[in-house]
């Protein structure tokens, strides 16, 4: 991420989209690139603030930019990472985006308003690490998709920005990597985008609005646990026991619940983060009160929390927990001390499961934005 962009040979014929995305860089690399340019560091500055704060979506929109400067980026560089070819927005307010990206793969991307108990105004912006998934969760329409690459850097923040040039006094408020893919499994660019979304002269995004979400790679936890981010991390758990967790979630073949749990703890111990533990209710598959009770004891007692997220049909096999059943789940482990909230369902109008709005695109065609 610190090395300068490439320098390509201006040619005026090569089509935009195999250009280098100027978003997959941080300042320093801008800075660094601009003086290879022979221009001041200063000008590396500018860009990075019009790239990730101002969110420009083409070079002339770097109005602070010599006109001949912002010709010879647009001969090398391109800002925009893909095109908006679908979108749907909830009776709930929810608003859902699919992004088709300069090598055909589709991404997609929510936005979630809210009110905190405080009474404040949020935004969450649900994004994707992947294009697809390799972790092939039985419940999860991406997981069916298969894995065909991991996003860069640029393609996962620019999902935050697209939000915000969409309605511009809509700012988002929080961003959760729990869209489509396995964010640990692309560690890299996760990593990077969390830096790019936090970092003072672009959204300036406190880091403990960030939550990343894993399926659970052990070691990843462990180096995540490392990097001196004060991000929330969220495990998709989904079962309490090895054997159940194992048919819904074939990564627990490999990292069963005990290393699981236990590199949770640490981060937890390490960071001084709460860890939240994901539970997606499945209707006499996992939402049995003795499951709850199981739960209860492998969870940590301190540092965690229990989001129980009613289940957003994707597939025939599975239904969701009725409402009475969830809410004697959640007091089931409430009463043995461990802090749990069940999670609104939103945009269930539009399809709003990570997969389902990219599926329906396959169905039908691509549909014009609107």
């Amino acid at each position: 991420m610190t090395q300068p962009l490439p320098m390509l040979p201006v040619a005026p014929t090569r089509p935009a989209s195999t250009l280098p995305c100027a978003l997959d860089y941080d300042e320093q690399a801008l800075v660094a690139t601009f003086a290879m340019l022979g221009h001041p560091a200063y000008r590396g500055r500018q860009v990075f603030r019009d790239l990730h704060q101002r969110h420009v979506a083409s070079w002339e929109g770097c109005t602070n930019l010599p006109r001949e400067l912002r010709a010879q980026l647009a001969e090398r560089y391109r800002i925009l990472p893909g095109e908006l070819v679908g979108q749907a927005i909830s009776q709930d307010g929810t608003r859902k985006r699919l992004v088709r990206l300069a090598d055909g793969q589709d991404i997609e991307t929510v936005a979630i308003p809210a009110i905190s108990p405080a009474g404040a105004h949020r935004l969450s912006v649900c994004v994707s690490t992947q294009a697809g998934c390799a972790m092939a969760c039985t419940f999860c329409a991406t997981g069916r998709m298969g894995l065909a690459r991991g996003l860069t850097p640029g393609e996962i923040v620019d999902q935050v920005y697209g939000f915000e040039r969409d309605a511009p006094s809509e700012r988002p408020t929080h961003v959760v990597f729990m869209g489509m893919g396995e964010p640990l499994h692309n560690y890299a660019a996760t990593v990077a985008a969390v830096r790019l979304l936090s970092h003072a002269n672009g959204v300036n995004l406190s880091q403990r609005r960030i939550t990343v979400s894993t399926s659970g790679l052990v070691p990843q936890i462990e180096q995540l646990a490392g990097e001196g981010l004060e991000i929330t991390l969220a495990i998709s758990l989904h079962a309490p026991d090895d054997t159940l967790r194992a048919s819904l979630m074939p990564i627990n073949r490999r990292y069963p619940l005990a290393e699981l749990i236990a590199a949770a703890a640490a981060y937890a111990h390490k960071t001084g983060r709460r860890v939240s533990y994901e539970y997606v209710l499945l209707r006499d598959v996992n939402d049995a009160l003795h499951h709850a009770d199981r739960l209860a004891t492998i969870l940590p007692p301190k540092l965690s929390h229990v989001n129980l997220i009613p289940y957003n049909a994707t597939d025939a096999s599975y239904r969701p927990t009725p409402p009475n059943a969830a809410r004697a789940f959640r007091d089931r482990l409430l009463g043995a001390g461990v802090s749990t909230t069940i999670r609104a369902s939103r945009g269930r109008d539009i399809a709003a499961a990570c997969g389902q709005l990219k599926a329906e695109n396959r169905r039908q065609g691509t549909r014009s934005p609107g």
